[in-house]
């Protein structure tokens, strides 16, 4: 979240930031409750000033009737600094909600706009394919070659759930090794995180984790959720932490499943793997000192586009505007795959984009809620910045590989990178 005096001392900033993120937040109250909470303090330090003189009275000689009043005013100053410790809190546990509604800075120079249709394509990498046939999308091209079940998947887990079989299962497992090693060369620490994160944790990262507009799936009667990124046990990984100082930047990948609700995700664009209740991702994550966080954020954006460069996949970046950034992010890129399956109706040289990775700088705004320090050089406690980004999201590797790399007779060639840790070069129909 927000420091407070920030909020207070550029209040106009921070309601045009509301407007521009179309979020609703009410930092006028936060205004209004941060110098409550200074006026109750004033008060109760004034409380506790004269119950020190009150105590300090008590110690001289005194006649009874005198020391019968200041043990008067003595329980009478008891009960009112009582009275005003809970005034306190309650008005800390205020501001502190009411502070966790306002999102993030964004970066002045990202596009202001609602939606993914306002954000602005910085990048283009690679061409798109035209075909001399007409391609098929993923979701025929997984029942045909026999890789990918939705039907069985429906049946037994419900919409939204498949299973992957034969060579589909090969594949993930190459994604997964093919973007674990190029991190592991890049001084990336790998983990293997829980699939269940603690409340606290999710609402720390910045998920909200309750309601019927949470994307997120909660245990009953546990107060934990299954993640829906590693990002939330990557980030929760230090909370409450004081890193050392010349240890930072730490890189963290970590490998879990996902799992989200998608509660009223729909279209075309949806279909198949691209929108899914559960699914596997190998997640970036870095803890850093706030001035290297902007060149940090470029690392890790040139590694998702040198993971799908090597993939031989096209992409472009987009800068995504105000209104389509998480809460906690000051700046987000995302990288959109081109899928020829979202032609409409299907063309040999159509396709759209679709986003495949994403990576965020947060800046200080998750590390105030989870207590992540640094000792600075002055030796002083500061917040550490914290970013993060998708290495790979496999469902929708695999929807741009099968999309991308399809054949005439309706096999798949694998790019060159995968065949090593897959073991084959062609996915072919069986029988």
């Amino acid at each position: 979240m927000l420091d407070y005096r920030f909020i207070v001392d550029n209040l106009p900033a921070v309601k045009e930031n509301i407007a521009n993120r179309f979020m609703k937040a009410d930092a006028d109250a936060v205004v209004g409750l941060f110098n409550r909470r200074t006026e109750l303090s004033t008060a109760l330090q004034g409380l506790q000033q004269r119950r020190n003189a009150n105590a300090a009275s008590m110690k001289g000689k005194l006649d009874a009737e005198r020391r019968e009043a200041l043990i008067g005013e003595g329980k009478k100053l008891k009960e009112d600094i009582a009275l005003a410790e809970a005034e306190i809190a309650r008005v800390e546990g205020e501001l502190e909600a009411e502070t966790r509604k306002i999102p993030n800075m964004a970066h002045p120079g990202i596009p202001v706009g609602r939606e993914d249709k306002d954000n602005l394509e910085v990048k283009r990498v690679g061409e798109p394919r035209v075909f001399n046939f007409l391609p098929s999308d993923h979701v025929k091209l997984g029942q045909d070659l026999d890789i990918i079940d939705f039907d069985s998947g429906t049946k037994v887990s419900g919409t939204k759930f498949y299973y992957l079989k034969n060579e589909g299962v090969f594949l993930e497992l190459a994604l997964v090794r093919y973007a674990l090693d190029i991190l592991a060369r890049k001084g990336f620490t790998p983990f293997i995180t829980p699939d269940v994160a603690r409340g606290e944790i999710l609402e720390g990262i910045g998920f909200n984790p309750r309601g019927a507009e949470s994307n997120v799936y909660t245990l009953e009667g546990e107060g934990a959720c299954l993640v829906g990124t590693a990002e939330i046990t990557l980030g929760g990984y230090y909370s409450g932490a004081i890193l050392p100082r010349e240890k930072l930047p730490l890189r963290l990948a970590g490998l879990s499943h996902c799992f989200r609700r998608e509660a009223g995700a729909a279209g075309q664009f949806s279909k198949g793997l691209y929108r899914v209740h559960q699914f596997t991702k190998l997640e970036m994550f870095v803890y850093c000192l706030p001035e290297d966080s902007g060149a940090l954020h470029e690392e890790l954006r040139s590694i998702e586009e040198e993971i799908f460069t090597g993939l031989e996949i096209p992409f472009r970046v987009v800068d995504t505007c105000t209104g389509d950034l998480g809460a906690p992010a000051y700046r987000k890129w995302d990288l959109e795959a081109w899928m020829p399956g979202r032609a409409n109706p299907p063309s040999p040289s159509g396709g759209e984009w679709g986003e495949v990775t994403s990576t965020s700088n947060c800046t200080d705004y998750q590390a105030r809620r989870l207590k992540i320090r640094y000792k600075d050089e002055d030796g002083r406690n500061k917040f550490v910045h914290m970013l993060n980004g998708t290495a790979i999201a496999v469902s929708r590797g695999i929807i741009a590989i099968l999309e991308n790399f399809q054949q005439e007779d309706g096999s798949v060639k694998l790019p060159g990178a995968l065949v090593p840790y897959c073991g084959f070069d062609t996915i072919k129909k069986k029988g």
